[in-house]
Parts: C-alpha cells; sequence; structure tokens
C-alpha cells in the first residue's frame, strides 16, 4: 500500500530517516504554508531561505526518481497548513499511512499526533544524541552542564580526540577566544550567493504576501542549495576559520560578519550535516591548516551547545517556553522592531538583524538578550522576537538558548548564573561604545550607559535569588560598598529610563 512522506522545510536531507524508508509508490509531501509563514512574524529573508530551498531540494528529489507532491504557498486549493496538506493528498490519493521525521517543535509534533490518520513519526538521526542519549545522561544530575556533556561527545565522536584524551590536554579553549577585534579592510568577507531564476521567483512571492515583516528582503546572500552551502563551508574552513576561535566573540559596526561562518542556516535546514562540517573542521586541524582553539572552539558550538540545546528543549516538555521564574512582564520595546534607539549597540545589532537575519552568538546573548533580561521583558516575547527574526532559529534551538541561557527564565536548567553585565563588557568586546550617545564611563546621570544602571538595578531587584550565587553572589559586595544616596540614585534613575522606555520614548 502506497504511503505518504512527509518531508518538512528544516529536514532537506536525502538521508533523512523518513525518506530512508522510501518505497516503490510511496509520494513525497513537501509544502509551502501560512502556518509555518505565520505563527511568528518571520523575517522575509528566512521564509524566502526556507521556501527556495524546499523548491530546489524537491527538485533534487524528482531527479532520483521519487513522486513529489509540492504545494506552492500560492496554490489556490492550498490549505495553508502541514495538517490540512497531508489530509488533502491522503484524500485525493487514497492514502492511509504516514511516515514523517520527527519535527523541532512540539506544537507540529502535536499537529502530526492529532491527526485522523496514523502518522508514524521517526527519530531525527541527524543529531549526534538521541534524545535516549541525552536522557540518560541527565538523569540523576543535580545540575545539566554543557560542558560535562560535550566532554562525552567529543568522546563518543572521536573528534579531536587522542585516545581517551582530548587533543592538546585540553578541553575547552575557551580562555584564549576571547580577544576584542580591529577594523581590517584585508579580512576576507564571506560570499554572496547571488540569487537565480528560481530564487528570484521566491523573492518576489515572499514580498508580495509578507510586505510588513521586520526585515529586508534584498539583497539577498544566502545560499538555497546543498551546493551552495557546501561552497560556503569550503570558504569558512580555507579563509576564516583559523582566526574564528580568538575573535569569535568581538563585534565591529562595519563588520557583522568577522570570522563567523555563517553556516547555521544550512547546518538547521539539512543542507548540512552537523557531523561532516565538524570532521572538516577537525580535518582542517589535522593538515595544520587552523589552530586548535580554533578548531575547538567551533566544533563546541556544534557538538556542545548544539547538541546540548536540543536535549534540553525536549527533556523539558512542551511547557519550556512559558516559563518566567524572574517574573519579568515588561512588554518588548518597540526598537527591537527598528523604531530608534540613542543605545549604539542595541541599533547596530537590531539593524544588522533587519539587513542579513543574522547577528552571532554574543551579539544575541551579550546586546539584545542582554539588555531584555537587565530591563525585565516578558522572556515569552523575547523569545519570540528571537524566533522570528534570525534565519537559523528553530524552536529546539532557540528557545532554550533565549528562554534559558539568554533570559534565565528557567531558573538555571541551562544556565549557573545570569547573562549580565553593565556597559564594560560591551565596550571591551567591540566598538559600539565610542559612537554611542550615552557614556559607558558615566554610572549615574543623564548621559550613563542604560547598561550600567539597568545592571545594578536588575542585581538589587533579585539580589534573594542571586546573593549566593557563587558564580554571581560576589558582585554583591560592590553594591553594597556604595553609599545609600548613590543606590537610590541608580535605582531612580534605573527606574526613569524604564518609565520612559515603556511610554515610547526615545531612549
Amino acid at each position: 500500500m502506497s504511503r505518504l512522506i512527509l518531508v518538512l522545510g528544516d529536514q532537506l536531507s536525502h538521508d533523512i530517516a523518513a525518506l530512508r524508508e522510501v518505497q516503490t509508490g510511496d509520494v513525497v509531501l513537501m509544502a509551502e504554508v501560512m502556518d509555518e509563514a505565520s505563527y511568528v512574524r518571520h523575517h522575509p529573508q528566512k521564509i524566502a531561505f526556507i521556501f527556495a530551498a524546499m523548491r530546489k531540494f524537491a527538485g533534487e528529489l524528482r531527479a532520483r526518481g521519487l513522486e513529489v507532491v509540492y504545494t506552492r504557498l500560492d496554490d489556490p486549493d492550498n490549505s495553508q497548513s502541514i495538517a490540512g496538506e497531508i489530509l488533502r493528498l491522503a484524500a485525493a490519493r487514497g492514502l492511509r499511512e504516514v511516515i514523517a521525521t520527527e519535527p523541532g517543535e512540539w506544537r507540529l509534533i502535536g499537529a502530526l499526533g492529532d491527526l485522523p490518520i496514523p502518522v508514524h513519526q521517526r527519530a531525527d538521526d541527524r543529531f549526534l544524541a538521541s534524545h535516549a542519549e541525552f536522557e540518560a545522561w541527565a538523569e540523576g544530575r543535580k545540575e545539566l552542564r554543557m560542558e560535562w556533556f560535550y566532554r562525552e561527545m567529543r568522546r563518543k565522536t572521536g573528534l579531536l580526540m587522542r585516545g581517551d584524551q582530548p587533543e592538546g590536554g585540553q578541553w575547552n579553549y575557551d580562555h584564549d577566544n576571547r580577544k576584542p577585534a580591529s577594523g581590517d579592510l584585508l579580512r576576507v568577507r564571506p560570499p554572496v550567493c547571488e540569487p537565480d531564476a528560481e530564487t528570484q521567483a521566491v523573492l518576489d512571492l515572499v514580498e508580495a504576501r509578507f510586505p510588513g515583516n521586520f526585515g529586508r528582503l534584498r539583497p539577498f546572500r544566502w545560499a538555497t542549495d546543498r551546493a551552495g552551502a557546501l561552497r560556503m563551508l569550503d570558504h569558512f574552513l580555507r579563509h576564516a576559520l583559523d582566526e574564528f576561535g580568538p575573535y569569535q566573540d568581538a563585534m565591529l559596526e562595519g563588520d557583522p560578519f568577522l570570522h563567523h561562518s555563517l553556516l547555521s542556516p544550512y547546518i538547521n535546514a539539512g543542507l548540512l550535516s552537523p557531523r561532516e562540517v565538524c570532521e572538516a573542521v577537525a580535518q582542517a586541524y589535522a593538515r595544520g591548516e587552523v589552530r586548535l582553539n580554533s578548531a575547538e572552539g567551533y566544533i563546541r558550538q556544534i557538538l556542545g551547545w548544539r547538541e546540548f540545546m536540543r536535549g534540553i528543549y525536549f527533556l523539558e516538555g512542551p511547557d519550556y517556553t512559558a516559563r518566567n521564574l524572574l517574573d519579568h512582564r515588561r512588554a518588548l520595546p518597540a526598537f527591537y522592531w527598528g523604531a530608534p534607539t540613542r543605545m549604539n549597540c542595541m541599533a547596530r545589532v537590531i539593524g544588522q538583524t533587519r539587513d542579513h537575519a543574522y547577528a552571532h552568538h554574543i551579539q544575541r546573548l551579550m546586546v539584545t538578550g542582554n539588555f531584555a533580561l537587565l530591563a525585565g521583558i516578558d522572556p515569552a516575547q523575547v523569545h519570540e522576537w528571537y524566533l522570528a527574526v534570525y534565519i537559523d532559529a528553530y524552536e529546539w534551538v532557540e528557545a532554550p538558548n533565549v528562554i534559558g541561557m539568554s533570559q534565565f527564565a528557567d531558573g538555571g536548567v541551562v544556565a549557573s548564573k545570569p547573562y549580565v553585565s553593565s556597559g564594560n563588557y560591551i565596550n571591551r568586546m567591540s566598538d559600539y561604545c565610542k559612537g554611542c550617545a550615552y557614556k559607558v564611563a558615566a554610572r549615574t546621570g543623564p548621559d550613563a550607559c542604560p547598561f550600567n544602571l539597568l545592571y545594578w538595578d536588575f542585581l538589587d531587584r533579585h539580589r534573594k535569588r542571586f546573593a549566593r550565587n557563587p558564580r554571581i553572589g560576589r558582585i554583591y559586595a560592590t553594591w553594597d560598598r556604595m553609599d545609600e544616596t548613590r543606590r537610590q540614585t541608580i535605582r531612580a534613575e534605573a527606574a526613569d529610563f524604564l518609565d520612559r522606555m515603556a511610554a515610547g520614548e526615545i531612549v
């Protein structure tokens, strides 16, 4: 009996579990639907990237001899939901069984499970740790820390290992990877993949159907097939990986990409596999082409953080995105959606996000995420913003990074401390402060950097929770040494700033 084989927009891998089960007579379904394109207001480049990559992947499947039914967004009979398209095709062809690879969001897992026909959701084994493996690792542990999980993954894969010992004698070279960067006209920029005719047609569609979404659609720089993704990987290995490590935390106004790979959209959509990328990086190190701290730092991003985030998302369950342990309730400010702000760091990172649907991990964590946490923004709104605006954002990876790592809304499941800082960190790791209307050295007064005011106000508001935290508690001694008048000034000026922000003033 013929079956329906479902392939989702982030499952563009020829060896995905559902496709491995294709038999003669089976029909592959791929569908562009409004439900997936609009459940948050996705960046136009994100929508265009996924749709164009889906169309090209469908062509590759047809070239393999598979029958593919592909629903385009503007097809008149489109039901505009994955569930609806499954039922429509099943009814038209008399298909009574669906084979799917498990989606990366609880929302879709539930939608498939609620269908009135059997849907067999196979494990997504593109990941290097299964749900069962992560659950076994997590069982009985008082704290779930990425570093310990990462070491287990290194042992399992053998990446950067010499027998049972890590290459170079250390597991982690993060202390070598915290250098600020300077402008460099000779730094090699990542290539731009000029849109072909098929991608241009998708860009026109997205422009017409999503005119009000935050973000610029053009120019569009992204590869939209595996061949292009492989060229991007090769470019990174040859031109950027060696200096990725030392400068991975750096931020510059005039250089949004620095030595970052820009590979996460391709890995998360399935055009590249995490294993092949990690192996390519390890091989570049073995050939003597890149330094160890760069190879280890990059592999840790994938083998450590990426796998750990997925493990946390599925371990913690469908209610994870609703967590708000710190009871933060402020609305997300309009400048996250492009309204003016006097804070240059925020303007630069959000402007870069608008233009490229991209910002690197420190820009997300220590600028936009740091501000949201310090200001007490509702983490659900912060989560939806990150899910919407970044081209590589899917809930399984985005939610733990935001709810857990960035906003500490899970109370420490992901992070052992809140990732907060004053303006000093941003000044040390970027050139943003030089062009700011505020003064990073000013602690109080009309020119004081808002990060300085909000940092101390945050710690003061949450003293009961964090005073005994071994990684942050000692900072309270500095607060306590301030005279009471200064502490009251900080509290009052922080409150005034937040009130003006909430009222819609330009801050």
